[in-house]
């Protein structure tokens, strides 16, 4: 790079702030998936993960070290880190890793609902319980996270009065979890829609 243009004030005041801005959005973003894989138990690729943010890490803060008496860079550093905050949760969400319990308790007929989770091949556990206003049934069923959305869908329309909660677990031994299509049964369904070529 010409060394001209890396003294120029363009550099200093614009190109660099947004370098340091960006290598400071990808090593939070890595930091943040870093702890979600912690604590979702993904441990193997902890370590590779930890490596490149450290790196890129090292590389912005000197950079901010080596320009002092320029407040953009602080600015850019700072903005990095708010903005790989946010990425690293939108991320997470879309990856949707791990297990959640959903803890349900229902005053009213319960079965339409258990009925309903059993259809959708989700393991469900029923126990007896008393609550404030009387007796009440407390059923259990362990979700992946990416099906959690769908479930407390069937919830509010089955019983859109029942208190339900949330919880993430780490480690679930066994258990009973919807079948998700494989690439191979999705390109069969395709392949069996596209009606084959007459011959002529």
């Amino acid at each position: 790079m010409n060394p001209q243009f890396l003294e120029s004030e363009v550099f200093k005041w614009v190109i660099l702030p947004m370098l340091i801005f960006i290598a400071r959005t990808l090593d939070v973003t890595l930091g943040t998936l870093r702890n979600v894989f912690i604590s979702k138990g993904f441990r193997n690729i902890v370590p590779f993960i930890g490596f490149v943010e450290v790196l890129i890490w090292l590389v912005s803060i000197r950079q901010v070290m080596q320009h002092l008496d320029n407040p953009v860079c602080y600015i850019g550093f700072a903005g990095g880190f708010a903005m790989g905050t946010y990425v690293g949760l939108i991320i997470d969400n879309r990856l949707a890793l791990g297990l959640q319990v959903l803890r349900i308790i229902v005053h009213t007929d319960y079965q339409p609902l258990v009925d309903a989770l059993q259809k959708e091949n989700l393991g469900v556990t029923i126990m007896d319980g008393h609550g404030a206003k009387g007796p009440v049934k407390i059923i259990f069923t362990i979700v992946k996270r990416k099906d959690i959305a769908k479930v407390r869908d069937i919830v509010r329309e089955l019983n859109p009065n029942a208190f339900y909660s949330i919880e993430d677990i780490r480690i679930a031994n066994q258990g009973v979890f919807p079948k998700r299509k494989t690439l191979n049964s999705t390109f069969d369904y395709i392949r069996n829609a596209i009606p084959e070529p007459k011959e002529k």
